[in-house]
């Protein structure tokens, strides 16, 4: 499950019983017209990859009905616009072969390890995720099927309901950040046409002065490589927040 906020569009934006239809098959199929040469799952399989190649600024109905060869009006027989589709989009990239919820095997603490993992990975195959506010989620069948995994995973935490929920928020929302952290810097590279470590090569001599000046003792007596690209703060921060989650399960446990 993920819910990323702010962005460029917004879950739920469509016709919201529609989505619901189409998301469980249990809608009108279209039945007017010559034989459909479409499907549904083509038609959210191409905006898929319209959205991965070129961003949700180039999603639109007349661009996913070119990828797949067709009218634009053909589309509309099976999915009433845009913000529907979007929907059905953020269902499928959370099926089983995509969804984060794969957990393996291992208790409480490994299962939310692997849903940060995974997640993350599911972000960097779906960057376009991050442009869309996902705050109140239109729950399909996948999105369910995740969060059923997850929940029967974490449950022997011996939290209350409200706070096993509030775990996969926490685990979510930091996942997110990072997320939209790597994004960015992919995004500021090929805005700038700088590499990340030629970017900060470029304030070596401006970063030396300041550090000479005796104005910041402490960031001066760090070592050479406190900003090192090779330290990996995902994972630190991951594993400090099951730390901290593991504190209160052992507090529970106790009671």
């Amino acid at each position: 499950m993920t819910s990323g906020t702010g962005g460029t569009e917004t879950s739920g934006s469509g016709d919201i019983a529609r989505t619901l239809e189409l998301l469980w098959d249990t809608g009108r199929r279209p039945t007017r017209g010559p034989k459909p040469t479409l499907t549904l799952d083509r038609i959210v399989e191409a905006a898929i990859q319209v959205a991965d190649t070129e961003g949700l600024e180039g999603l639109s109905m007349r661009r996913v009905a070119t990828e797949l060869g067709t009218g634009t009006m053909s589309l509309y027989r099976y999915v009433p616009g845009k913000g529907e589709l979007l929907d059905l989009m953020l269902d499928r990239v959370q099926r089983p072969s995509e969804n984060p919820a794969d957990l393996g095997d291992g208790g409480w603490r490994a299962a939310l390890e692997a849903l940060a993992r995974a997640t993350l990975a599911l972000y960097r195959r779906h960057p376009w995720l991050l442009q869309v506010n996902q705050t109140r989620p239109i729950l399909g069948p996948s999105a369910l099927d995740g969060m059923e995994r997850v929940l029967t995973r974490i449950r022997p935490m011996g939290l209350t309901d409200p706070e096993l929920v509030s775990a996969i928020i926490m685990i979510d929302g930091y996942v997110v950040g990072a997320a939209r952290t790597q994004l960015y810097e992919q995004e500021a590279e090929r805005r700038t046409g700088l590499t990340d470590a030629e970017f900060w090569q470029a304030q070596v001599p401006a970063l030396e002065k300041a550090m000479a000046s005796g104005r910041y003792p402490v960031m001066a007596s760090l070592a050479e490589d406190a900003f090192g690209a090779e330290f990996d703060h995902f994972e630190f921060g991951l594993q400090r927040i099951l730390d901290g989650l593991d504190v209160l399960v052992a507090q529970r446990g106790r009671r």
